[in-house]
C-alpha cells in the first residue's frame, strides 16, 4: 500500500531564468557542461513538481516508501559527470555503432554512480537512457529544434549495443508480457510522447497564460493519458495502466489542475494509484525529457 500524502495547491515552480541556451559556436567542454547542467535541472525538476500522482514529490515517496525528494536530487546530482562525458563523446560525430557502444558504456557507470548514491535504489534508470541519448544527440547538433534532437536520438537508440550485458529487468518483463513498447520502443520512435504530446501541451498552456506548475502538471497528465508505461503495468497491471489513464484523462476533460474539478479529479487519481500501490515512473521519465528539451529550445516563464 503506497503512502497517504495530502494534496495541496502547489508551490512555484523554480525560475527558469539562469537557463543558458546551448550553441553550436561554445567550445566543446563548455557546451558538454551546460547541457549536462541542463539534464540534471530537468530530472530535479521533474522530482520537485508537486503534486505528481503517487510519484515521488515534495509532499512524500508516493507509492515508492523507498524514495524521497532528497533521494532524487541526490541521484539526479550524482549523473551530471556522466552526461557531461556522454556530450563530450558526442560533439561533431554522427549516429554510428562505435558512439552508441560508449554511450551504453557511459550509461552503465552513470547507473552504477546512481545507485552508489541511493544506496541501493533505482531513481533513475530509465531517465538515463532518455536523457543520454537526448544529450549526446544535442551535442552533435548545435543549436537545434526539439524535434531535431529527438530524431537524432532515434537514430542512435536503433543501433545495438553489442557490449550490454544480457539483462532481464522489470521494463523488458512487462514489453513482451503486454506487447507495448517501453522506453527502448519510445526512444526509437523519436520520443513521440515528449515532441507529440508533452511539448505541445507545455507550450500551449503558457501561451494561454497557465501557472508554470499547472502547466506542467497538464503536460504529464497529457503523457499519462497515451503511455503503456511499464513502470505502471510491472506494479499493477493493466488496472494500473487503465486507472492512470482514465484518471489523466478525467483531470484534463475537467479543464486541467488549473480548475477546480481538474484538481479535485487529481486528488482521486493520486488516491487510485496510491491504493493500487503504482506510479507512473515511465511518464515521468519522458516528462524529465520533456523539460530537457524545453530547456534547450526555451526560457520558459517564472511562476505566475
Amino acid at each position: 500500500m503506497g503512502v497517504s500524502q495530502e494534496l495541496v495547491m502547489p508551490p512555484p515552480a523554480p525560475s527558469a531564468a539562469d537557463l543558458i541556451s546551448v550553441n553550436d559556436t561554445a567550445p566543446p567542454h563548455g557546451q558538454a557542461a551546460r547541457l549536462a547542467r541542463l539534464a540534471v535541472r530537468a530530472l530535479v525538476e521533474e522530482a520537485e513538481l508537486t503534486p505528481k500522482p503517487a510519484l515521488a514529490d515534495g509532499r512524500g515517496p508516493g507509492a515508492h516508501a523507498d524514495l524521497s525528494l532528497a533521494l532524487m536530487r541526490r541521484s539526479a546530482r550524482s549523473l551530471y559527470p556522466h552526461f557531461e562525458r556522454i556530450a563530450l563523446a558526442s560533439v561533431q560525430r554522427l549516429p554510428g555503432l562505435d558512439l552508441r557502444e560508449e554511450l551504453g558504456a557511459f550509461g552503465r557507470s552513470a547507473e552504477r554512480s546512481m545507485l552508489s548514491a541511493t544506496a541501493g535504489v533505482n531513481t533513475h534508470r530509465g531517465a538515463i537512457w532518455a536523457l543520454g541519448l537526448l544529450v549526446s544527440a544535442a551535442a552533435m547538433m548545435g543549436s537545434p529544434s526539439a524535434a531535431a534532437v529527438a530524431n537524432r536520438a532515434r537514430r542512435l537508440a536503433c543501433l545495438p549495443d553489442r557490449n550490454a550485458p544480457p539483462l532481464e529487468s522489470n521494463g523488458l518483463r512487462m514489453i513482451h508480457r503486454y506487447h507495448v513498447p517501453g522506453a527502448r520502443g519510445e526512444a526509437q520512435a523519436g520520443f513521440s510522447h515528449v515532441i507529440a504530446i508533452g511539448l505541445p501541451v507545455l507550450n500551449r498552456l503558457r501561451r494561454r497564460g497557465a501557472a508554470e506548475t499547472n502547466a506542467r502538471l497538464d503536460a504529464l497528465l497529457a503523457i499519462m493519458r497515451s503511455l503503456g508505461d511499464t513502470c505502471l503495468l510491472h506494479r499493477g497491471g493493466l488496472a494500473a495502466l487503465r486507472t492512470a489513464r482514465d484518471g489523466a484523462a478525467a483531470v484534463l476533460a475537467a479543464g486541467g489542475t488549473a480548475t477546480a474539478a481538474g484538481w479535485q479529479r487529481l486528488r482521486q487519481l493520486d488516491r487510485d494509484l496510491l491504493a493500487l500501490n503504482a506510479s507512473p515512473g515511465g511518464s515521468a521519465d519522458l516528462f524529465a525529457a520533456t523539460l530537457f528539451l524545453d530547456f534547450l529550445t526555451n526560457s520558459p516563464p517564472a511562476e505566475n
